[in-house]
């Protein structure tokens, strides 16, 4: 025993010296000494804690217990041992912590006590989880031996029960979120399922609603307590929510109580007022407590049910008392404004019943107040929302909600009744027999079965369900309904008498029927309207009127009363201001008085207040009752429709007003009208082809009372016909109107500008003929214009643009009326209107006597056109004078007529014309100036003044254009005038940036392109110049004559410079573009002369000679007046070119005659003048190919000789030098053509026909030395790329021909054969090589490949002519082909032969 005292008193000191490692040596030998010793197993767990032996200690400890149970020292071990582990053995802690506590409480020492738990607790907070924590917390809770000995040591239980609340929540939510996480991904499992039975069993078996129970009832914090009564609340809603049916009887019963509870004491939590007042199943709103839907609003003011009950309990229909606000009792109160209108209580409402989408209450109130409002779509949509909510709440809460289901199926299908009427009849009728099912009474119920049966005017079947639904009630809605059916079924005195004695059963101060007796009023007022229709009986005030007044002070809302009251007004009182109020009080009330609309919509368009028409027009068509449903035997209406389209074609809103006429026509397919404005509202949107289907259509609508009225179709359809472009079916209906309607103005001037524009638009595709003959006959259409109104500007300026055609179609002056003119010019006119200007332009009213002398019409009808165009647009001033805007354009037009004329004199061949034209220029500049001072933002005003002063100030001119550039920097026109007034001022760069700008800004300005081409010409750059010219000319109309001009000149310079040989199609499109030039400009001897050069080209030699006779007796006029060395030169020519045509013709004597002529005249010509030079040559050539056919050969040697002299040895006079001296048949003239031929080669040793023409020759001779030498010169150049196709030829076939000579038929096949095979080498692409092997081998498969090669050569412009191609396709020897041949060359005999 002493040793184990000795070993304790050793590991005593040990541990006190901190050697654990000896304390556990000491501590094991007292154990070995005595097993049981208490304090050793104690020191040994000390030591071995100390050593960081956690479960060594641990088991000390524990045997140290079990020795002792009740000794503290072993659990202070313990639990200072768990203690430092930081929460790996809570479970341990807390029941060693507990048992040391409860040993401290039977030692009766509070602090120790104390002390362990509180140390135990904040381990436990610090380490633990939230179990851990909620189990130590729940140590502390009342009813535990800690809190009753510890009480008021420890935490207040309140404080305790919440940290525990806390942690369960959290637990029960990971729970939650855990579970659902899990379950939803089983198979065939769905989440709102899964989330339904999760929080069953979590919710169900939650100790929640005990904890917040306990906190209320121990804290002493009236704010947390009702904070927990809250979370009680709601989460036994949950719980109720989420159990199953049989088991929320109970649950509900415990929620109800704990909302009303919360209510009664008007704490503002929602959920208890929403539980409170949701599932109240009342039959009728007014047994709701009044006082707690007050309660609520004021409570919950920004809440969406408050918002509906606000607007209800301050509406017409609401069953409680009104309220008035007193501002001096409640300054803050929130209620309504007595003066709240429909609409401001309506959007609140609305917000509100947004706000509060699961609301039985806020549905069912918002759907009475849309069936009070005739809303029935709204009432609809609203109903079948809240029979959801009904649904949704009956399963939460448990409850039927049987009262409030059957008022919401009332509201649905009263609605129904009249929403899409007939559509959802069926459905209503279903829905009340439902409720008479269990309400057999319902009055409501009765009443909707009968309005079915009217609305659907099947007033008989109306009439005997509500008889019959009087049997089952006497209500007097139904007695009054019953009434109104046989009434409306014809009836009215009997129903007369039954709505009286239904009005006696109506109590006047009974507010619940006041509106009842307002419409039983109405009706009687419509009884006694429809049964007596004279004028007197309606007038009297003691008849109807007296009641739809009475019904309006029985219900000031009652729309129906003033429509029936506008009527009388307007239609018997003749007050139309009060029938107006009338109509706009009932329409304010209800978008259902359709009749009221129309008669305010009438009003307003009447008044010219658009924006009203539109509001009602809208209004009425939001309000469904525009287009019944399909069945319903209600007729649609139109007219809302036509009037917004009206407003809005008004407006220019032409997108919208399409689409409303196009609803107005869905539903009155044959108004007229709507036909006229859809029509209208297409042309104005340019959609004109659908214009032209909507008028077309509007002509077919056969209405005696539109009769009249069909014309203005006609003549909307000839202003798109003239919009299009189509000018001949637009001058054709123009003409079947003033048929009709002879007198009507418009239509005149329509047709009269019309023929004008179409004479202009005949001008740009190039039909002059055409042009002039509408010219004239519009002229004809003013004469007939001005005796019924003579001073229209549009007139006058119609007649001045006519009388301009012929200025613009000169070779057409003929035709101008000029008697016609002079007479419509001075019928009724002042003569001092003709005075504007004439100081400076010199046209007044004495230059009408020009229209009426005989003067000859060659020499004053272009100016004479001009003249008159002028003296009418001077009218047009004089009659535009009250006009502002009128009288800028007549201005502006009166400029461009003068500077027209400018041009015109310019034109002509006299000098004395074009100094007097300078004066025109001078007057369109004032013209143009006082255009700009009356409007001086308009672009196109500057533009034209800059064009007019171009020539007088090029300053002033650039100013004006860059004004109007200002203006409109878009403009193409102006940037190319721009252009053009930097090149004649000749700065390249600057009109470069113009017209690269005119260019950018339209593309398809020809006029741009044109400028851009003479810069090109400018610098030299002829091919692109000629690009360009051609570029423009493609793009350009016919009206524009320089452009034609220009591009036929570049054409005909590079036909005479290029080598390459141009086909006869290259050719026709400056042909076509000098013929309008002969006919728009015959005073143009260039382009005359120019177009007979290409006629001759592509053989029209008749029109060659007509043209230049034409020219040349001119050209002698002016010579012998001028006597101008210029004028003689240009004689010269076109006589040698005369000469040369007719030589063409054959017409030998005469071109030997003209030849000789042009010699004459060019014989004292300068001898440095290349032009004269070429004159003369071409001269002494026909002379002397002329003198060779008619056999004077000496005659035409001498021509040739004479050439030759001239022109210094020119190898072609050579050539036909040499022909016509062998053909004069002498040795001695053909030794001589030998000799010139030789010498000619050995000057000119690649010349073709002198080398060819020698080879002929010495064939002829036998030359076999001279036939040696032109074989291998022709060898040589047959290889030169850059011959034709023709000159290949020749070579080819003068080769074969030699090569053939002095051979045996064997021997001269093959050398043919040769000859055609090395053509083909050298040129493969040729078909002449082809076409010969072709023929001297009879196969066809050389044949076709010459076709294919001349048609290849013929696509890429360098093929054959078609003399050639018909050979060639004749020589396939198939009948297709043969076909082509003959007609690609009916004048060759290949072709038919083959054919045949």
């Amino acid at each position: 025993m002493s040793s184990v005292k000795s070993a304790l008193k050793a590991a005593k000191a040990a541990i006190d010296a901190h050697t654990f490692e000896n304390a556990v040596d000491e501590a094991n030998k007292a154990l070995a000494s005595d097993p049981k010793s208490y304090h050793a197993k104690v020191f040994l767990g000390l030591a071995l804690d100390k050593q960081n032996q956690n479960e060594a200690s641990e088991e000390a400890y524990k045997g140290a217990i079990s020795i002792r149970d009740r000794d503290a020292l072993a659990w202070q071990g313990l639990v200072a041992l768990y203690g430092k582990q930081k929460g790996e053995k809570l479970d341990r802690y807390h029941d060693a912590a507990l048992r040391l506590a409860e040993i401290h409480m039977e030692d009766d020492d509070r602090t120790k006590c104390q002390t362990v738990i509180d140390k135990y607790t904040g381990d436990a907070s610090k380490y633990g989880s939230r179990s851990d924590l909620k189990r130590s917390l729940e140590a502390l809770l009342p009813g535990t031996t800690i809190y009753g000995y510890l009480e008021g040591r420890i935490p207040q239980p309140s404080y305790t029960y919440t940290k525990v609340a806390d942690i369960v929540e959290a637990e029960e939510k990971e729970k939650i979120n855990s579970e659902i996480g899990q379950r939803r991904t089983r198979l065939g499992a769905r989440l709102d399922q899964v989330t339904a039975e999760v929080k069953r069993e979590v919710l169900e078996n939650s100790p929640l609603e005990e904890l917040y129970s306990n906190i209320i009832n121990w804290t002493e914090d009236d704010e947390l307590r009702r904070q927990y009564e809250e979370r009680l609340l709601q989460h036994a809603a949950d719980t109720l929510a989420a159990l199953p049916v049989p088991k929320k009887a109970a649950k509900r019963e415990e929620v109800m109580n704990m909302a009303q509870g919360l209510v009664i004491l008007k704490h503002p939590f929602l959920l208890a007022w929403k539980i409170v007042l949701e599932w109240k199943d009342v039959e009728e709103i007014e047994d709701l407590d009044f006082g707690l839907l007050r309660e609520f609003v004021d409570l919950f003011p920004g809440e969406g049910l408050s918002k509906v009950l606000r607007g209800y309990l301050h509406s017409e229909i609401t069953p409680f008392p009104r309220i008035a606000t007193d501002r001096k009792d409640n300054i803050d109160c929130d209620d309504e404004e007595p003066t709240v209108t429909v609409e401001d209580r309506l959007i609140v409402m609305t917000e509100g019943i947004e706000d509060a989408s699961k609301s039985i209450l806020a549905h069912r109130l918002m759907g009475q107040y849309y069936l009070y409002l005739d809303e029935y779509e709204s009432a609809v949509s609203t109903a079948r929302a809240g029979l959801k909510c009904i649904i949704a709440e009956s399963n939460v809460a448990g409850l039927k909600f049987m009262h409030t289901y059957d008022a919401m199926n009332k509201i649905l299908a009263t609605a129904l009744i009249y929403y899409q009427a007939p559509r959802h009849h069926a459905e209503a009728r279903s829905l009340f027999e439902d409720i008479l099912c269990r309400k057999p009474a319902d009055a409501s119920a009765l009443i909707g079965i009968g309005m079915i049966y009217e609305e659907e005017e099947d007033y008989v079947n109306a009439l005997d369900s509500l008889n019959r639904s009087l049997k089952r009630s006497e209500d007097p809605k139904i007695k009054s309904e019953a009434a109104w059916c046989r009434a409306l079924n014809g009836d009215n005195e009997t129903a007369l008498h039954e709505l009286e004695a239904c009005l006696q059963e109506l109590e006047d101060q009974d507010t619940k029927t006041r509106a009842l007796r307002s419409q039983t009023l109405y009706r009687i007022g419509m009884c006694l309207w429809s049964l007596d229709t004279n004028e007197a009986a309606r007038k009297d005030r003691n008849g109807a009127y007296s009641r739809f007044l009475a019904s309006l002070q029985a219900d000031m809302n009652f729309a129906p009363a003033y429509t029936s009251l506008g009527i009388y007004y307007a239609d018997y009182a003749r007050d139309k201001k009060r029938a107006r109020k009338c109509f706009q009080k009932a329409f304010e009330l209800s978008a259902s008085e359709v009749e009221a609309a129309h008669r305010l919509a009438k009003s307003f368009a009447s008044s010219g207040e658009w924006d009203l028409v539109e509001a009602v027009a809208q209004r009425v068509v939001d309000s469904g009752k525009v287009r019944p449903a399909p069945g319903s035997k209600k007729e649609a209406i139109s007219w809302p429709y036509a009037a917004l389209g009206v407003v809005q074609l008004n407006n220019q809103d032409y997108a919208k007003s399409i689409v409303s006429f196009q609803s107005a026509l869905r539903t009155s397919p044959r108004d007229y009208h709507s036909w006229i404005g859809l029509g209208e509202s297409y042309h104005n949107s340019g959609r004109y082809i659908a214009a032209t289907k909507a008028f077309e259509h509007a002509q077919t609508v056969k209405d005696a009372s539109m009769s009249d009225n069909i014309w203005f179709a006609e003549y909307m359809l000839a202003n798109v016909k003239r919009e299009m472009g189509e000018y001949y079916d637009a001058i054709a209906y123009y003409r079947k109107v003033l048929k009709t309607r002879p007198n009507e103005f418009g239509v005149s001037i329509a047709l009269l500008q019309t023929l004008v524009e179409s004479a202009w638009r005949s001008v740009e595709l190039g039909f002059f003929g055409r042009a002039a003959d509408s010219a004239q006959e519009a002229i004809n259409i003013a004469q007939e214009i001005n005796r019924i109104h003579d001073d229209a500007f549009n007139l006058w300026k119609a007649v001045g643009d006519a009388s301009s055609i012929f200025s613009a179609v000169q070779g057409y002056e003929s035709i101008l009326p000029r008697k016609q003119l002079g007479s419509l010019l001075q019928e009724r006119a002042d003569i001092s209107v003709f005075e504007t200007l004439a100081d400076i332009d010199g046209v007044s009213g004495h230059s009408l006597h020009l229209l009426s002398n005989d003067i000859d019409q060659g020499l004053w009808s272009t100016s004479l056109s001009m003249t008159v165009a002028i003296l009418a647009q001077k009218r047009a001033v004089h009659a535009s004078a009250n006009n502002f805007h009128a009288r800028a354009v007549a201005w502006y037009n009166l400029g461009w007529t003068e500077h027209r004329a400018y041009l015109c004199g310019n034109e002509t061949l006299s000098d004395r014309s074009r100094t007097q034209s300078l004066g025109h220029v001078k007057a369109a500049v004032q013209c143009f100036k006082r255009a700009i001072e009356l409007e001086a933002g308009n672009g196109e005003f500057w533009n034209s003044l800059g064009i007019v002063a171009a020539e007088i100030s090029p300053r002033v001119a650039q100013h004006a254009f860059v004004r109007s550039l200002y203006l409109n920097d878009k403009n193409a026109r102006v940037w190319t005038n721009l252009g053009t007034l930097y090149l004649l001022q000749d700065d390249t760069q600057l009109a470069q940036e113009a017209f690269t700008r005119a260019q950018s800004a339209d593309p398809d300005y020809a006029e741009a392109w044109l400028g851009q081409a003479l810069l090109a010409a400018r610098s030299v750059d002829l091919i692109e110049a000629r690009h360009l010219f051609t570029h423009a000319f493609e793009i350009a109309d016919s009206s524009n004559t320089l452009i034609k001009q220009q591009y036929a000149f570049v054409t005909f310079d590079h036909v005479v410079s290029t080598s390459q040989k141009l086909n006869t199609t290259d050719l026709l499109q400056p042909l076509l573009a000098l013929h309008q030039i002969r006919q728009q400009l015959p005073s143009d001897l260039a382009s005359q002369h120019l177009l007979s050069l290409f006629a001759e080209r592509v053989g029209n030699s008749e029109v060659a000679v007509l043209i230049l006779e034409s020219v040349c007796s001119i050209l002698e006029i002016e010579y012998e007046t001028s006597e101008s060395l210029l004028a003689l030169k240009r004689f010269a020519q076109t006589k040698a070119d005369l000469a040369r045509v007719q030589l063409a013709r054959k017409e030998f004597i005469l071109a030997a005659e003209n030849a000789e002529t042009a010699l004459d005249l060019s014989a004292d010509g300068d001898e440095a003048d290349n032009c004269c030079e070429k004159v003369r040559l071409s001269a002494h050539m026909t002379a002397g190919l002329a003198y060779y056919y008619q056999g004077s050969m000496d005659q035409s040697i001498d021509m040739f000789k004479t050439a030759l002299l001239e022109t210094r040895g020119n190898p072609d006079i050579i050539c036909l030098l040499a022909q016509v001296l062998w053909a004069k048949d002498g040795d001695n003239e053909r030794q001589i053509a030998r000799e010139q031929l030789l010498d000619c080669i050995e000057k000119h040793p690649g010349h073709i026909g002198t080398t060819t023409l020698l080879g002929c020759i010495s064939i002829l001779d036998d030359d076999q030395e001279t036939l040696e030498a032109v074989t291998a010169d022709l060898e040589i150049l047959r290889t030169n790329d850059s011959l034709d196709t023709q000159e290949q030829g020749w070579i080819a076939n003068l080769l074969t021909m030699i090569a053939s000579l002095h051979l045996t038929h064997k021997h001269r096949e093959a050398s043919e054969l040769f000859q055609a095979n090395t053509t083909i080498m050298l040129a493969p692409s040729q078909p002449h090589g082809w076409s010969q092997l072709a023929d001297l081998s009879g196969e066809r498969v050389p044949a076709e490949v010459a076709v294919l090669t001349a048609v290849k050569a013929v696509t890429l412009g360098s093929g054959p002519e078609a003399r050639d191609l018909c050979r060639a396709y004749a020589g396939t020897e198939r009948l297709d082909d043969a076909q082509r041949a003959s007609m690609i060359a009916p004048f060759m005999k290949e072709g038919w032969e083959a054919l045949a």
